[in-house]
């Protein structure tokens, strides 16, 4: 599947959707270097440092279960701009902290905004999308979450050596400056297509279609197929525009045999993306290389580049290839590679801690095992999960049923990095690698078992997939009731 054959346009929307991801990023990686200026220079103890890097989680499991009422209600496109202006909020009020509870404050505010981003991106983008390049437009958003570490890894290498109490104040609310760039591009980007449906806008979502479909006819067939869910999903005449997300929790918490199917599906790879430990593993690299004997800052920091440069890389190549090889394989793959780099790094972590004189092939098998992990996090579990929490959902339950499992992914998210540190001291670094190298052999299983190939199917087959295996079911029963 060569790049040619891209839309151009709804590559466009999705670049301009997905930057939003670029806010996330930027905070993980920026925070993880400003985090050792904030505890000099407010004075503040291990814990509270915990708290402070975890909240950003904690707090973003609002916006993200607010997320699918509101794009239900007032459309993907603006909320998108509401992501990026609360983003912006909490910016400002972190930069300009005087002392823990303001920038506790200012972790709230960005963490709700990064909520509604984390859920937003990818639905509108996996909306938009032909069924052949959304894998790759799906992935943008890890893409750029990815960039936005690497970012923020490169703007904490630049500005240490400034004073103190300045240094960590830009790191953080440089975030501002995207935010406002992002509002404003979203204001020429189209409303999804199916959304607009939805709402009884069929012109205007043959209009959408008419520009993100490569023939007149691809988007008649699209704009039909749509429509049709459409009028299956809402009982209503859709041309009324009535429809605002109402009773889909009550089927998100009754589901039928088959919507189970996709939610233990989307719950399940959003649970793994985080009980894998890859976020915290970047928050506090500085602190695992300090254990392994990186003593100089500007070396630990020098070695969360070499890190973040690994990992976007490889973010690239799964983007590429995701709608040719398909998310089970890339999946799979990148499940088995986390199992075996933390087992390494678990090894290399261990003999440090039991030796004195700090050998550099440890020390070189750590770096190398940390690098690896998170490639092959870049590789699987990081965009698929995005994509295919966005495409198996059917549509009048997407938006809120990505909204509930996005919010288990932040909610696992946030356990994870307030307990690591915690847990790693009680068990040490090397015990916790190996924790999490089990995590992803029960992820690695879960995977193979429950999660069914998705690509180049229209949004509107997924059912299908998941409800395949109930007539083979009953197919089954029926036989054996015959015998």
């Amino acid at each position: 599947m060569g790049t040619s054959h891209i839309n151009k346009y709804a590559l466009a929307c999705a670049l301009l959707a997905s930057t939003n991801s670029i806010l996330l990023g930027y905070d993980i990686g920026v925070m993880s270097g400003a985090v050792l200026f904030i505890k000099d220079n407010l004075k503040i103890s291990s814990t509270q440092v915990e708290i402070l890097v975890g909240s950003l989680n904690v707090c973003s499991l609002i916006g993200s279960f607010a997320s699918g009422k509101t794009s239900d209600w007032i459309g993907r496109r603006y909320t998108i701009v509401l992501a990026a202006g609360t983003f912006f909020i909490g910016a400002l009020l972190m930069g300009f902290a005087t002392n823990f509870g303001y920038l506790m404050a200012g972790r709230v505010v960005a963490g709700i905004g990064v909520g509604y981003s984390l859920m937003i991106a990818p639905v509108y983008t996996a909306e938009l999308s032909p069924a052949m390049t959304r894998g790759l437009l799906t992935s943008l958003p890890e893409v750029f979450i990815t960039l936005g570490i690497l970012l923020g890894y490169i703007v904490n290498y630049a500005l240490s050596g400034l004073p103190e109490n300045v240094n960590w104040r830009l790191m953080v609310g440089l975030a501002a400056v995207p935010a406002v760039g992002i509002a404003a591009g979203v204001m020429f980007m189209p409303e999804s297509p199916r959304w607009l449906v939805m709402k009884g806008r069929v012109d205007e979502a043959k209009r959408v279609l008419n520009k993100t479909s490569d023939s007149e006819n691809e988007a008649h067939l699209r704009l039909e197929e749509i429509t049709k869910a459409a009028l299956d999903a809402v009982t209503w005449d859709p041309r009324a525009g009535g429809w605002r997300g109402q009773g889909v929790w009550k089927e998100l918490l009754t589901p039928s045999p088959a919507l189970r199917r996709v939610l233990i599906a989307a719950i399940g790879i959003n649970f793994f993306m985080q009980a894998s430990g890859n976020d915290a593993v970047i928050y506090y690299t500085p602190e695992v290389f300090k254990a392994a004997g990186i003593r100089h800052r500007k070396q630990l920091v020098g070695v969360t580049i070499i890190m973040g440069l690994a990992k976007t890389s490889f973010v690239l190549v799964s983007a590429f290839f995701l709608d040719k090889f398909g998310r089970r394989p890339l999946l799979l793959l990148g499940s088995i590679g986390m199992v075996i780099s933390l087992a390494g790094l678990g090894l290399g972590s261990k003999f440090l801690e039991h030796s004195s004189d700090k050998p550099t092939w440890a020390i070189a098998l750590c770096v190398v095992a940390v690098c690896a992990d998170v490639s092959f996090f870049s590789i699987g579990l990081g965009p698929i999960t995005w994509v295919y929490t966005s495409e198996i959902f059917p549509m009048r339950l997407r938006a809120q049923g990505s909204g509930l499992a996005v919010s288990v992914n932040r909610l696992v998210s946030g356990v994870v990095s307030m307990t690591f540190l915690t847990i790693s001291s009680k068990i040490t670094f090397g015990g916790m690698f190996f924790v999490l190298s089990g995590v992803m052999t029960v992820a690695t299983v879960f995977f193979y078992f429950f999660l069914p190939e998705t690509k180049g199917k229209s949004l509107e087959e997924m059912g299908a997939l998941f409800e395949r295996k109930d007539t083979e079911g009953s197919k089954a029963i029926e036989m054996s009731e015959r015998e």
